[in-house]
């Protein structure tokens, strides 16, 4: 599926083709389940959150419909209360119906024939005028849902971490930093953006399974030279005694 944009990023990309081989094949997938206003009524709802809250408000919230996701005018229908009782914040809900009423009126328009025309860019400009919903969460909606495949989240700390550890970079790459270093990637940033946070799991795992001794070397070698200059202090003080 993705072997076009991996032979691309290996070819360009030394780093990233050592990464490449490391993490294996290319996994990323869109959701395609539910719609895309469900997608976005989601991505607000687990804002801050942790996954196991989030998915008891979600769930609570879709209980308010018969189980199910609502459409925009169900949503908008729906007083205040019964949505501030599922739990969500008085903030979310007001994101939430703001999303409904754009999408309602064609300012954020989600139906396939309409937004499979639009551009990366476009779909940014418009997204971002709901409450709510920033860059970030725009590139998620592009990356996992549209299946947009030049996608580059400059914003993600997860991206920035990444590029520093793989390019061995002294601070912390920049939004302005994460764009130039991918600019060799396009049009598959996609690709490779989902290979660099698999970076950040693989090195998690191999620091896990690294011994300790083998971990903290620098460490280790000062607590033994401290120890051999105590013995070898004790031994010249009872010379002297």
């Amino acid at each position: 599926m993705h072997s076009e944009s991996v032979r691309h990023l290996k070819r360009v990309d030394p780093v990233l083709a050592v990464i490449i081989e490391r993490v294996g094949p290319c996994r990323l997938e869109p959701r395609r389940e539910g719609t895309h206003f469900d997608a976005l009524v989601r991505s607000i709802i687990y804002q801050q959150l942790s996954g196991k809250a989030a998915a008891t408000i979600h769930a609570r919230v879709q209980a308010l419909y018969g189980g199910r996701p609502p459409t925009p005018s169900e949503l908008l229908a729906t007083a205040d209360e019964h949505l501030r009782a599922s739990g969500l914040s008085r903030q979310k809900m007001w994101y939430l119906k703001d999303l409904a009423a754009k999408v309602e009126s064609g300012v954020v328009p989600l139906t396939s024939d309409v937004i499979d025309h639009l551009s990366d860019d476009e779909i940014v400009e418009r997204l971002v005028q709901v409450k709510g919903i920033g860059r970030w969460t725009v590139q998620m909606f592009l990356m996992f849902r549209l299946g947009r495949q030049d996608v580059l989240p400059d914003l993600d700390l997860g991206i920035q971490n990444a590029i520093r550890r793989a390019y061995r970079m002294r601070k912390q790459p920049r939004p302005k930093d994460v764009l130039r270093i991918g600019e060799k990637w396009r049009p598959h940033a996609s690709v490779a953006s989902w290979y660099l946070w698999r970076s950040l799991e693989a090195g998690r795992k191999e620091s896990a399974d690294t011994p300790l001794s083998a971990k903290r070397p620098h460490r280790a070698a000062a607590k033994t030279k401290r120890g051999v200059h105590k013995a070898v202090k004790k031994g010249a003080t009872a010379r002297k005694r």
